[in-house]
């Protein structure tokens, strides 16, 4: 289990690393068990871009260990097992339903 990166777009900037605080945009797609529907974006009225400090757990395992893999500037996908996502439990709240797999697009913006 785990999660597979598709590059989109090469980045042209550094690696990040862990302990950066990282800006993203992204997009989830999953909803209901739909890849194709997003459940949520930094792109949608009204949302910003997304910031963490990456491999700190803050965020699910798949962005903490898919993100360590991408450069300032680099788009990719990052499809995500459910472990490695909400697992068991899901995220209802945003129609995750449990033990789903997602995908995630995501641009690296910045770190600092």
């Amino acid at each position: 289990m785990g999660f597979t990166k598709t590059i989109l777009q090469e980045g042209t900037g550094p690696a990040v690393k862990a302990g950066q605080t990282v800006i993203v945009h992204c997009t989830g797609f999953g909803k209901n068990h739909d890849l194709n529907v997003p459940f949520w974006s930094t792109k949608d009225p009204g949302q910003q871009p997304f910031s963490f400090r990456l491999g700190q757990g803050e965020v699910i395992k798949g962005w903490d260990e898919g993100v360590m893999t991408m450069k300032i500037g680099e788009k990719a996908t990052i499809d995500c097992t459910p472990d490695y996502a909400y697992g068991r439990g899901g995220f209802p709240a945003w129609g995750i339903m449990p033990n789903a797999r997602l995908i995630f697009e995501i641009e690296v913006l910045k770190a600092q």
